[in-house]
This record gives C-alpha cells, sequence and structure tokens, in this order.
C-alpha cells in the first residue's frame, strides 16, 4: 500500500510486529547473552526494532544489513515466531572426517604446546590448526569436536605445595586478621590491619613442578609457583 504524505512517498510495512512481555523479555535477554551468535543478536534487533516502531530501511542502516534482510527476518517472525528466526536447514549432506581424525586433533590439544614445540602455556584454536592438523578442518568443526567431549582442554586447576613446616600456624595468623581477630581476641574499632607485598617474583621464571595435561574427569594441573 502507497501513500502520500506532504509530498513525500511512503510505503506501509508489509509485517506489522507487536511483541507480548514475554516475547520482548526473551528477546532482549538474547541481545544481551554474551555467548549468544551474532547472527541470533542481530534478528532479535530486527524485531525489536520493528516492534518499536521503526521503519526497515531505518533498523537496516542501524545495523549495518540490507533492508531485503531486514524484511526477510520479520516475514519469517511473523510467520513461524521464534522459529522462523532459526537457521534453515543446509541441504546436501555435511562432510564428515575420519574417526582417526576426531581422535588425532582431541589428542593434540590435551598434549602441553611444548611438547611440539610451541611457545604457548596453553592451545588456541588457530594454533591447533596451524599445529598441523587436516587443513580442511575449520576452526568451527575443531570447537565443536572438543565441547561435545568429555575432557576440557581449555579448563585447569591451579595447586601449590606448602613446603613451610610452620605454614599451619602462620595461615591461621592471616585467616584470623581476615575474620579481625588476633591472639584470641576480636579487633576493636580502632585496629587496622595493613597488608604489604614485596613482589619477589614478577619475572618469569620455570615452574617448581611441571604442568601435567588433562585427562577424562581431570582438568589441567598447572602449579602455581
Amino acid at each position: 500500500m502507497e501513500g502520500r504524505d506532504g509530498g513525500t512517498r511512503w510505503r506501509a510495512q508489509p509485517f506489522a510486529v507487536t511483541l507480548t512481555a514475554s516475547q520482548r523479555r526473551f528477546l532482549k535477554a538474547l541481545v544481551r547473552r554474551p555467548t549468544a551468535q551474532q547472527r541470533q543478536v542481530t534478528r532479535a534487533r530486527v524485531v525489536l526494532g520493528a516492534a518499536a516502531g521503526l521503519a526497515n530501511a531505518h533498523i537496516a542502516r542501524k545495523l549495518g544489513i540490507a533492508p531485503s534482510t531486514v524484511g526477510k527476518w520479520l516475514k519469517r517472525f511473523c510467520l513461524e515466531g521464534f522459529d522462523g528466526l532459526a537457521d534453515r536447514k543446509r541441504s546436501g549432506r555435511p562432510r564428515a572426517f575420519p574417526a582417526a581424525v576426531v581422535a588425532y586433533a582431541k589428542a593434540v590439544a590435551c598434549e602441553l604446546p611444548a611438547t611440539r614445540g610451541v611457545p604457548l602455556s596453553r592451545w588456541s584454536l588457530a594454533e591447533l590448526l596451524a599445529s598441523g592438523l587436516v587443513s580442511e578442518i575449520s576452526t568451527t568443526t575443531l570447537w565443536r569436536w572438543l565441547a561435545e567431549d568429555p575432557i576440557k582442554p581449555w579448563q585447569h586447576h591451579s595447586w601449590i605445595f606448602p613446603r613451610d613446616p610452620n605454614f599451619a600456624a602462620k595461615a591461621t595468623v592471616v585467616v584470623d586478621l581476615y575474620q579481625r581477630s588476633f591472639d584470641g581476641a576480636p579487633l576493636g574499632a580502632g585496629d587496622h590491619v595493613i597488608s604489604a607485598d614485596e613482589k619477589t617474583s614478577i619475572q618469569a621464571r620455570c615452574r617448581c613442578h611441571p604442568t601435567l595435561p588433562p585427562g577424562r574427569a581431570r582438568s589441567m594441573r598447572v602449579e602455581h609457583e
């Protein structure tokens, strides 16, 4: 439908979006979710913008996408609801990699980078791909393989061995001060606790104990000192 208003030509929006309170809360939460995929955030912003009365061209300029893209997602949302904002199933069978390739990729991810001469403390997806894995594997595919496995190479646990024979007695004093107590008596309103650190080991040094690689039901263990 077209008309004229003060000599300016306008076109009515073919798909009017009206959101319920729960739909609006869901879309706003999706936009704020740090782990949400960017394409899903963009589609949610398209719907929210249309519900606020913005024209397709305005939404397109604001999000940096084509007006036809805005129209496509508004049409899908009006016809299918939230299901319309999901990706369509792609035609064709997805590429499958041999099980040996998948197992090899996971094995390399669980190795320490130093064992392969890589000067890193932890692997990144890019470094894993550059370390000699199958060149046709994409970063997304490698991430999916690792995310689906019980072993999570990117998780690590820090630990330290206290070697001072008087560690318990010394630590008790510090812990008591955190609770504003000293020698079994509570600190008064005029008592102050001052904490100082000499910072004697800022420079990089070798760890006292080697880092242990991850395994099933065990994250990587990194010695703290």
